[in-house]
């Protein structure tokens, strides 16, 4: 799910990290849910105050959260916990140090075949262009990669669970199957009604 709080002016700002103070209200992480509580109105009721939202709100989550997953990737680069390339990413997944495999979503159907067998199923982070995916690895574009199990696999796979809501249904994302191998639960714990609900802080 995602958070969101009233900032100035009472515009309704998204909280990813649901740090900010103040009270908020959450509302389940998918785009046309988002699209139906601005159009709406039902940010409104959840503040219970006449609260501004931008009408493209569903796009800048969408951004945003694309921001949030090729940061922790790059993050998983910078520590050596991550590798790309068709090769690299095969040999991680073939010796079993590469728990989460990554594949851009627009890449080749076939290199994405070849590397599933080694992986015995399919990319737990398919939600990336490749060119979102080169942004992690310092590249123009990327296709393949695998990022090994710890705590940003988990920031990775939570953020890619979110960022899937945002994305047309022909995404690659099997995160429910590599959240079991990252040792983590891939489904959103706290996923509730379509309109925002407030929370009690």
């Amino acid at each position: 799910m995602i958070r969101f709080v009233l900032g100035p002016g009472d515009q309704v700002v998204p909280d990813l990290a649901a740090k900010l103070p103040g009270r908020g209200v959450w509302l389940t992480a998918d785009r046309a849910l988002v699209e139906t509580a601005v159009k709406k109105r039902l940010f409104s009721r959840g503040f219970r105050t006449q609260a501004g939202v931008a009408p493209d709100l569903a796009d800048l989550l969408e951004r945003l959260l694309t921001e949030r997953l090729t940061s922790i990737l790059a993050m998983a680069r910078k520590a050596g916990q991550a590798v790309t390339g068709f090769e690299k990413t095969k040999a991680r997944l073939a010796d079993g140090s590469g728990a989460i495999w990554v594949e851009a979503r627009d890449g080749a159907a076939d290199g994405r075949t070849k590397l599933q067998r080694v992986a015995g199923g399919p990319p737990g982070i398919g939600v990336l262009t490749a060119q979102e995916l080169g942004l992690a690895f310092g590249r123009d574009f990327a296709i393949h990669a695998a990022l090994d199990a710890g705590g940003l696999a988990k920031r990775a796979l939570a953020e890619t669970h979110r960022l899937a809501g945002f994305r047309p249904g022909d995404a690659v994302a099997d995160v429910e199957g590599a959240a079991a191998l990252a040792g983590v639960s891939g489904k959103d714990e706290g996923r509730g009604p379509a309109g925002p609900r407030q929370d009690s802080v």
